[in-house]
């Protein structure tokens, strides 16, 4: 059995220490419901001491909780701060105080005011023995443990073990380190301090090389039972470990760390966006786990490949995470096989093979003049090529002139069915009005324009346009006409062009006379 990692939240403590993050009462209630459902072992609530708003919310945190989880509550290694603290968890089910203090060179001599060694292990293991009076469950950080000689650190964390701490945090408060030399630094005090395998060793680890996740690994490799992270990777500056991360990581590893969690890893993507909502903090798109482009795929290739099975390019399914599904991502760069799965997925089945190249051609030709291909792009294209399947006149081209004071002219190419090509140039009272004339000159079919409506198809700047226009034919006959492009006249003189078509076919197909029953002799 491999062993269990404590999983430690501080999105409410350390993530809300981000500039611009923090979060009012109800918000960290809400935060706190979800990390509820997401299973952790520790929420560390906020710190007492700080503020009246943080002393309240520590409260009802812990009153919310339950026995659900362990809450805890930070404070200096002071006893004013600790008394706060007790104060705050009085009515926990399963209280903590987080206290501690500094231990590298850099904090002692500048943060502490040159306090020597000793005075801040004395310090420390005296703030133990105070937060012991408590609760029985003491968590003790050596702040800046990353840039602390080995045997400075060994000192500190012996004196607090003695003094009655259960839980010794081990930060990089400054993600200083490498993940060799931290996990090395894990091991030796696991090889040097008396007692350590009767308390929990954690881990703290900020991400200012982008590191986080690599030095939590190293630490749970090298001992650590407990991850101190939040979601998102919220935290001061580049942040911190991201819980999403070295959960799924010690998932998709567990043998080789010995390790597992009891995380609910299906809750991630539900925290991520809520998390993400209630701080403004938006998610990178490229962020593992979590990122909109996670499960996202556009290279043809690639997607060639998850389109035969997942696995080829996915090393977690998106429905353990959260996420509904593997998407394919339509661009230039996808291939046949993306775009013919995408279309039986709409529902166009059974496209044969020459119609399939023709519809290709057409999708990269949108596809270049997009960033992304959408579904209703798609389907705007299938039926833009429906309507030009056997069509009596196509619109091979169009170019327009017109602005103040021009006078609106325009200049079509057109293709009748049996493959003669005509140019004609028209001018009108506004562009769309020029193009019409033109295709009417062409084309010499009677008709009243009734109506003329546009709408984007898609989002975005460059969104496919429809545009939808009614004709009445002299018999009072009205036919429909639709057409799409990314150019909005291009989408007007295809719709007029269908409209056309559907009324000349319905011509054709009408008898000669509308009264031939009277000429057929009548037998009786």
């Amino acid at each position: 059995m491999t062993r269990k990692i404590h999983i430690f939240d501080t999105t409410l403590r350390d993530g809300e220490q981000s500039p611009g993050a923090s979060m009012n009462a109800q918000e960290k209630l809400v935060i706190t419901r979800q990390l509820l459902r997401l299973g952790v072992d520790v929420i560390e609530a906020g710190f007492p001491a700080s503020s009246p708003g943080d002393f309240d919310s520590v409260r009802d945190i812990a009153e919310l909780a339950g026995d659900a989880c362990v809450v805890c509550g930070l404070t200096r290694a002071v006893e004013r701060d600790i008394d706060s603290c007790a104060d705050a968890l009085k009515y926990a089910a399963r209280p903590r105080i987080h206290t501690g203090i500094g231990v590298s060179p850099q904090h002692l001599k500048y943060k502490f005011k040159n306090m020597t060694l000793e005075e801040a292990i004395d310090q420390g293991a005296a703030a133990v023995r105070h937060a012991r009076k408590y609760v029985h469950d003491v968590e003790f950080y050596a702040e800046d443990a990353g840039r602390a000689p080995y045997d400075d650190l060994v000192r500190m964390i012996q004196a607090v073990v003695n003094a009655g701490a259960t839980v010794v945090n081990i930060p990089d408060t400054t993600g200083y380190s490498m993940p060799w030399e931290f996990g090395a630094r894990i091991k030796y005090l696991m090889e040097h301090v008396d007692g350590i395998e009767d308390v929990c060793v954690s881990v703290h680890c900020h991400n200012d090389l982008g590191l986080a996740t690599a030095l939590s690994l190293a630490g749970v490799m090298n001992g650590a039972t407990q991850v101190e992270c939040t979601i998102n990777g919220l935290g001061e500056r580049a942040g911190n470990t991201a819980m999403e991360e070295v959960v799924m990581a010690i998932k998709m590893h567990p043998d080789e760390l010995d390790a597992h969690t009891d995380i609910n890893t299906v809750e991630f993507g539900h925290a991520s966006r809520l998390v993400s909502s209630i701080t403004g903090f938006n998610v990178q798109p490229n962020k593992a786990i979590v990122g909109a482009n996670a499960f996202a795929h556009s290279s043809g290739i690639h997607q060639d490949g998850v389109i035969k099975n997942r696995e080829t390019y996915e090393i977690i399914a998106p429905e353990e995470v959260g996420v509904s599904g593997s998407q394919i991502v339509l661009t230039a760069r996808s291939g046949h096989a993306a775009l013919r799965k995408r279309l039986e997925d709409l529902g166009y089945t059974d496209i044969s093979k020459d119609k399939f190249e023709l519809i290709h051609a057409a999708f990269l030709d949108l596809a270049d003049r997009k960033k992304e291909v959408y579904d209703d792009d798609l389907h705007s294209l299938m039926g833009e090529q429906d309507r030009n399947e056997n069509a009596i006149y196509k619109l091979d081209a169009v170019q327009i002139s017109c602005g103040h004071p021009l006078v609106p002219t325009a200049t079509v190419t057109m293709t009748d069915a049996e493959g003669n090509t005509s140019t004609v140039c028209e001018t009108g009272v506004g562009p769309i009005d020029a193009m019409y004339s033109a295709i009417n000159k062409v084309v010499r079919a009677e008709n009243d324009l009734t109506e003329y409506s546009v709408q984007s198809v898609t989002r975005g700047i460059n969104a496919l346009g429809e545009v939808t226009v009614r004709i009445k034919a002299p018999d009072g006959a009205v036919y429909i006409g639709r057409g799409s492009h990314d150019d909005i006249t291009v989408s007007s003189g295809r719709a007029y062009v269908n409209a056309l078509n559907r009324m000349l076919e319905q011509q054709m197909r009408e008898p000669v006379s509308d009264h031939l029953e009277e000429d057929v002799p009548k037998h009786i």
